[in-house]
């Protein structure tokens, strides 16, 4: 992707057009159209003072650990882009650690990456297991940016990886590290987008093979990673989904 097409899909009209096309071309003008307004109703409704006032509920482990992870605080234009690439949720702490558990794994041996990282809440706690090292990228700047200072100041007697990052990038566009992988997906792209994911995941795979573990949140799209000729599924609950190659 050049430099300028990446910018412009950062801007609200480049993402709405991207959006457009994607939908319109997968579904039709018509379906796409209603497709926005529900889409656009969702996030007016999402805007009340009411609303804003539940999506605080996840803030508990902001106060806990003196970080701002929260989706409750999200401006208007944050959460306007994520209608149209994928809106920034926090993961819930106990729904991670029984994520964990279930990988039975030994962490010192992976990488830990969540692609749309967001605020970065996901790699403070996977900071919490041995890891070789954890590595988050957004695709939106100013959420990055947030992830980067909460990686900076944050501090738990829990925490057994040290080696952290947040970087700003395309998670359709990024090239998998040759090693050993736990991938975190919580929906960070569209249906479309997460094809591309699992394609250069696949490429990586055949260039490379090692042992990866796919952790899917909230599977709306699982049917990606059943159809991967490089993915077998291993686990899971209607909350998550576990794949696993090599």
């Amino acid at each position: 992707m050049r430099y300028d097409e990446q910018v412009d899909q950062l801007t609200l009209l480049g993402s709405l057009r991207g959006w457009w096309k994607q939908n319109a071309a997968r579904h039709g003008a018509g379906a796409a159209l209603r497709n926005f307004c529900g889409e656009l109703w969702g996030y007016l409704r999402e805007s009340t003072p009411e609303q804003r006032r539940r999506r605080y509920g996840d803030i508990e482990y902001d106060w806990e650990h003196r970080v701002d992870t929260t989706s409750a605080t999200l401006d208007w234009r944050a959460r306007l882009l994520g209608v149209f690439h994928s809106p920034y949720q926090a993961t819930e702490p106990a729904l991670f650690q029984e994520m964990m558990a279930a990988l039975r794994v030994d962490f010192a041996e992976f990488l830990f990456i969540d692609l749309g990282s967001g605020k970065g809440r996901t790699l403070l706690m996977a900071s919490e297991y041995p890891f070789r090292k954890i590595l988050g990228v957004e695709l939106l700047p100013e959420l990055n940016q947030i992830a980067q200072e909460n990686l900076r100041k944050y501090s738990s007697a829990d925490q057994k990886c040290q080696v952290l990052e947040s970087i700003c990038g395309d998670a359709c566009e990024f090239q998998f590290p040759a090693e050993p992988i736990v991938l975190y997906l919580f929906n960070p792209v569209s249906e479309s987008g997460l094809g591309r994911v699992i394609g250069n995941l696949e490429r990586s795979l055949i260039e490379n093979p090692r042992r990866v573990l796919v952790l899917y949140h909230n599977p709306e799209h699982e049917e990606m990673l059943a159809s991967s000729a490089k993915l077998k599924k291993i686990g899971g609950t209607h909350q998550y989904a576990i794949y696993e190659a090599g």
